[in-house]
């Protein structure tokens, strides 16, 4: 019989968007709780657990779409919004699954990739707080420019497609199902 994971429990921290906001608070909310439900999934998880992989020959695992997703943030808010010279934490074009391969059992690893990833998360919040509109644009080679709007629009599609990923993988490790 397989453990649930229950949406509105004491268990779940998990905050739902506002159901009456403005734009820029409705889309932050779905992207917290796009967030919110990664961290959920992985929870109470080891380093073995989060490091364990899907399937052959995927390399996918927990703690690989932590160091993935906390690339993705870098990308899209530091590096293409606010124009920084950040390079990628584990992305490499040697290695463009680094994220995935260098996501092993080891607890520092584990450590610094929930380190890192909240990071990101931390400066992108303060980046959507402090813009002054959604329209404000960020330069991205392959599509020209972006507003800020297109790409929280985007990370939450991100994120939700990863966190189908993550059930999966959860589901695998232990039977957890659910939201």
């Amino acid at each position: 019989m397989s453990a649930e994971i229950s949406n509105q429990t004491d268990a779940d921290p998990r905050v739902d968007a506002p159901l009456r906001a403005d734009e820029r608070a409705t889309v932050a909310g779905f992207l917290r709780f796009q967030r919110e439900t990664l961290e959920f999934k992985c929870a109470g998880l080891g380093s073995e657990e989060l490091a364990r992989r899907s399937v052959e020959p995927s390399p996918m695992s927990l703690l690989g779409l932590i160091r993935h997703m906390a690339d993705v943030e870098r990308l899209w808010f530091r590096r293409r919004l606010a124009g920084q010279d950040a390079p990628p934490h584990f992305w490499s074009t040697a290695d463009r699954d680094a994220d995935f391969h260098g996501a092993v059992a080891d607890p520092e690893t584990v450590a610094q990739a929930w380190r890192l990833w909240r990071a990101e998360i931390a400066f992108a919040e303060q980046f959507v707080a402090d813009a002054p509109n959604l329209d404000i644009l960020g330069d991205e080679p392959d599509r020209g420019q972006v507003s800020l709007r297109w790409v929280l629009f985007h990370m939450v599609e991100e994120y939700a497609r990863h966190n189908g990923h993550a059930d999966l993988l959860r589901e695998r490790i232990d039977g957890a199902v659910g939201l």
